[in-house]
C-alpha cells in the first residue's frame, strides 16, 4: 500500500524509508513485470505499446515530493527514523536530479529528532552520457525525540529562494552574508525583510521577520498558514477564472506565442482586470496572483497604495510553482514569524535579553530601486537608522547591516565616517543586481556592497 497510508497504522523500533530520488518513475522499467504477475491486460497504444501508468507514478518523482515526505515523517511513530537519499541535488541530467533537498531531508527529520549523517562513495546511474564524480549515497538517521543540538546548516549551497522578488534581493549572496554571521544565535531578526530571503534560511531556534509593508507581511502570513498543494490548486483555480494563460499545462505554442516573447500581450487584459480587483478590494491570494504575472515577479504600489506594476512576460510556471512551493513548506518545518513594524518601535531591551542577532537590509539610500520612488528611504531615515544600531550596541546586541558606500559616482560619506566613528567592520560583498540594472545607461558604474558588523 502507499507508505504514506501504511505509517498512519504501524508502530516500529526502526522505520527503514528509501524513496525515488528523481522524476525517472518505477513503473516506467517495471509495469510489463507487474502486469505479467498480476495476468493484468491494459489496453496500450503507440509504437511502442505503452499502457496508461498515471495510477502507478509515485508523488515522490514530482514536485509534490518535500511535502509527501513531511506527511511521511509527521505520522512516523518510531524509534529511529532511518533515511535513505543520494546527493544529485544539481548534479547530471534535469531528470536525474533530486526531487527533495538536503535541507528539507534534514530539517524535516530535525521537527522529530536529532539526525547524524553518514555517507558512502555510489556509482550514479546514467544512461552512459554523463560521468559524474563525488557522487554519494547518504544514510540519515534520526534518533526519535532526541534534542537536536547543530545549528548548521548542511550544505550552504542549497539555500531557498523566495518567490518574491525584491530589487536588490540578497539571495545570490547569501553563501557570502552567512559565512559573516556569528554562531550560537538563538534569535534571528530578519530586518527590513521584504521576501524573506535572508529569515527564510537561517537554522536558529527562532527567526522574526520585520517588515513596515503591511501588504508583504501579510502575503508571508498567509503563505504560512497555507498548505502548497492546496495554494497551488487554487492559484490554478484563479487563472482559470480570470483567463490567464498556463504554459504549465498548455505550453507556449497553445497562446501563438514562445517563449522568447513570453505571454505578456496576451495576459494584458486579463491582469488588468486581476489588478483592478485587487485594488478595489485587496486580497492576500490576489495580491500573490499579481507578482506572479507581474513584471519580474516584483512589488510596486503607487503613492495611492494601489498596486501598479505592468503585466510581465511569464506565468505560473513550473520553475516558480517549485519555489512557491518549497518556500511553503520550509515555513512548516521552520519556527519563523512575520511582523509588520516600523524598525524604530522594536523593543531592543527585549531583545537584548536573548542570545539575538539583527540582520538589516534597508532601502540603500544611495540606491535609485522603487522604494526610493516617491522619496520612499530620506536622509533622515538613514540617520535615524544608524542611531538606532548604536543603541543595539550599547546593549550588545550584535549586528549586520547590508549598504552600499560607492553607487554610481557618489559616495555614502554619512555611512563610512559612522562606520571610522564607531571602529565598526566594513566587509565588502561581491555582487551584481542584474534585475536592477536594465534601466542603468552606464553599465559600468561602479556600486561597492558592504556588510557593516559590530562584532
Amino acid at each position: 500500500m502507499d507508505a504514506n497510508e501504511l505509517v498512519k497504522n504501524v508502530k516500529a523500533d526502526l522505520v527503514y524509508i528509501d524513496p525515488p530520488y528523481n522524476s525517472r518513475q518505477f513503473c516506467d522499467a517495471y509495469h510489463f513485470l507487474e502486469n505479467v504477475a498480476l495476468n493484468m491486460k491494459p489496453e496500450v497504444k503507440g509504437v511502442a505499446k505503452k499502457m496508461d501508468r498515471k495510477h502507478l507514478k509515485s508523488v515522490y518523482c514530482s514536485s509534490k515530493a518535500p511535502l509527501a515526505y513531511e506527511e511521511l515523517i509527521e505520522n512516523i511513530d518510531a524509534k529511529y527514523i532511518l533515511v535513505s537519499y543520494n546527493n544529485m541535488g544539481k548534479q547530471g541530467d534535469p531528470r536525474s536530479n533530486a526531487k527533495i533537498s538536503d535541507k528539507q531531508i534534514l530539517e524535516i527529520l530535525k521537527t522529530k529528532g536529532e539526525v547524524k549523517i553518514f555517507e558512502e562513495e555510489y556509482g550514479a546511474y546514467t544512461t552512459g552520457k554523463t560521468n559524474l564524480e563525488n557522487h554519494k549515497e547518504r544514510l540519515f538517521l534520526c534518533t526519535v525525540g532526541k534534542k537536536d543540538t547543530s545549528k548548521n546548516l548542511i550544505n550552504t549551497d542549497e539555500f531557498i529562494k523566495s518567490p518574491l522578488n525584491f530589487t536588490g534581493g540578497k539571495y545570490k549572496i547569501l553563501p557570502q552574508l552567512v559565512s559573516k554571521f556569528p554562531e550560537g544565535i538563538d534569535v534571528f531578526y530578519d530586518v527590513f525583510c521584504g521576501g524573506a530571503n535572508v529569515g527564510i534560511n537561517m537554522n536558529c531556534d527562532n527567526v522574526i521577520c520585520v517588515d513596515i509593508d503591511e501588504h508583504v507581511i501579510s502575503l508571508l502570513q498567509y503563505l504560512k498558514q497555507s498548505n502548497s498543494y492546496d495554494l497551488i490548486k487554487h492559484l490554478d483555480q484563479l487563472i482559470d477564472q480570470y483567463g490567464l494563460s498556463d504554459t504549465y499545462q498548455n505550453g507556449y505554442a497553445y497562446y501563438k506565442c514562445d517563449s522568447s516573447h513570453g505571454v505578456g500581450k496576451y495576459n494584458k487584459e486579463a491582469y488588468s482586470r486581476l489588478k483592478n480587483d485587487y485594488n478595489l478590494s485587496p486580497r492576500d491570494d490576489l495580491f500573490l496572483l499579481l507578482i506572479i504575472y507581474g513584471f519580474n515577479n516584483q512589488i510596486r504600489f503607487n503613492n495611492k497604495g494601489e498596486f501598479n506594476l505592468p503585466v510581465g512576460k511569464r506565468d505560473f510556471n513550473a520553475s516558480l510553482r517549485k519555489k512557491l512551493a518549497t518556500f511553503i513548506d520550509k515555513m512548516h518545518v521552520h519556527n519563523i514569524n512575520f511582523v509588520c513594524q516600523n524598525f524604530r518601535d522594536m523593543d531592543i531591551e527585549e531583545i537584548s535579553q536573548y542570545q539575538s542577532f539583527l540582520y538589516l537590509d534597508p532601502p540603500y539610500y544611495l540606491g535609485d530601486a522603487a522604494y526610493n520612488e516617491n522619496g520612499g528611504w530620506t536622509l533622515q531615515d538613514e540617520k535615524d537608522l544608524l542611531e538606532f544600531l548604536n543603541r543595539c550596541d550599547n546593549l550588545g546586541i550584535k549586528f549586520a547591516l547590508s549598504n552600499v558606500i560607492e553607487h554610481k559616482g557618489q559616495t555614502h560619506e554619512l555611512l563610512i565616517n559612522w562606520c571610522l566613528d564607531n571602529s565598526y567592520n566594513i566587509n565588502y560583498i561581491s555582487k551584481t543586481y542584474s534585475n536592477a540594472s536594465y534601466h542603468i545607461k552606464d553599465k559600468t558604474a561602479i556600486t561597492k556592497e558592504v556588510l557593516i558588523t559590530n562584532y
